[in-house]
């Protein structure tokens, strides 16, 4: 297991982290896994002993029962606080009101409480906000995350599922305001799903952003139990069919992908998850779930080591349709290509 810087800060996390979508199974998440504390327990400890320190959760997640299932775990293992690094989010419906629900300075300061009592701890080391609230201003979202950090309930705070240019907007508002910046982008990023790389992964690049990558498997589709409309009725993509894929594209994947499990012995899922860790974006992949030999093949990733012959025909098959306007930036970057090489040579 390797560990990663997050973000600009001095924190270091792992290279996978625990995803407790699985823990709880109540309302929505119910299709996604039913893991209850004793199975959660032994996840958290499967990961652990594997090197994971970081763990990622969510309010939303079960109404709240994974956050208590997830905070119970650590407790129940015995881990020093100071070794877990934890992480949660803030933003969906947790309750029928207007205001149970987005990312107002009322709803956070409200549900970051509301976080603390079921993880049982005095502190939480990530906040994300968990999506665009085309409502509350960023300067009244981000006043309230830096209140936060002051108060010492939160260390360091994220964001996830916005696009690029509200993820630097909100930048450099925090810059001219003197506000604790986001540290990290949570989003979604596959070989069966590439668009991150268009926009927002330049831009966490440039502004020096940690990427936690969410469904790394796209949603268990990259196991290739899915192929030809495979997979039993109590596997995820069965009763929860997203995030979504385009078939033609994915099955063209899991073709370039199936020699390559085969050369290296190992299955499907473990190289879609050692392609994420080759890509130099990528500072955690969340992985989740319901069982341990899950877990245990999924951890067995960080140690698939792909030869650039691999690693160029995973990008041929999964590569990104040309856009404006990328293909005419990387057209014109032409016109600055020969004064670089020179002065590389120098």
């Amino acid at each position: 297991m390797h560990y990663n810087q997050l973000g600009r800060t001095g924190l270091f996390v792992s290279e996978l982290c625990l995803g407790t979508m699985t823990f709880g199974g109540e309302g929505m998440f119910k299709a996604v896994g039913q893991v209850q504390q004793a199975d959660a327990d032994a996840l958290l400890r499967t990961a652990v002993d594997a090197g994971v320190n970081f763990i990622d959760t969510a309010n939303v997640y079960s109404n709240g029962l994974s956050e208590e299932i997830t905070g119970q775990a650590i407790r129940n293992l015995g881990l020093r606080r100071e070794d877990v690094v934890l992480a949660t989010k803030a933003f969906g419906p947790m309750g029928p009101g207007h205001n149970d629900r987005g990312a107002s300075r009322g709803h956070l300061l409200d549900q970051v409480k509301a976080s603390l009592k079921r993880l049982g701890t005095d502190h939480i080391d990530l906040y994300q906000i968990h999506g665009w609230d085309s409502v509350t201003p960023i300067e009244e979202t981000l006043r309230a995350l830096d209140d936060l950090v002051t108060q010492g309930h939160v260390r360091y705070v994220g964001v996830s599922n916005w696009a690029a240019w509200q993820i630097a907007k909100a930048l450099g508002i925090s810059e001219r305001r003197g506000f604790a910046r986001f540290e990290t982008v949570q989003s979604y990023y596959t070989l069966a799903g590439r668009d991150l790389e268009r926009e927002l992964a330049p831009m966490m690049e440039s502004e020096g952003l940690g990427l936690m990558v969410w469904s790394p498997l796209a949603g268990g589709y990259l196991s290739g139990k899915y192929r030809a409309g495979g997979g039993d009725g109590d596997a995820r993509r069965t009763n929860f069919n997203f995030p979504p894929v385009d078939q033609t594209r994915g099955e063209a994947v899991l073709s370039a992908i199936d020699p390559i499990a085969e050369a290296h012995g190992v299955s499907v899922a473990r190289i879609a998850l050692a392609w994420l860790l080759h890509q130099k974006v990528v500072t955690s992949v969340i992985v989740g779930a319901k069982r341990v030999d899950q877990l245990e093949d999924n951890l067995a990733a960080v140690d698939v080591q792909l030869t650039p012959d691999q690693l160029a025909s995973l990008d041929a098959a999964s590569k990104l349709a040309p856009e404006y306007p990328g293909w005419m930036i990387e057209r014109q970057a032409e016109y600055r290509a020969p004064a670089l090489a020179a002065a590389r040579k120098r």
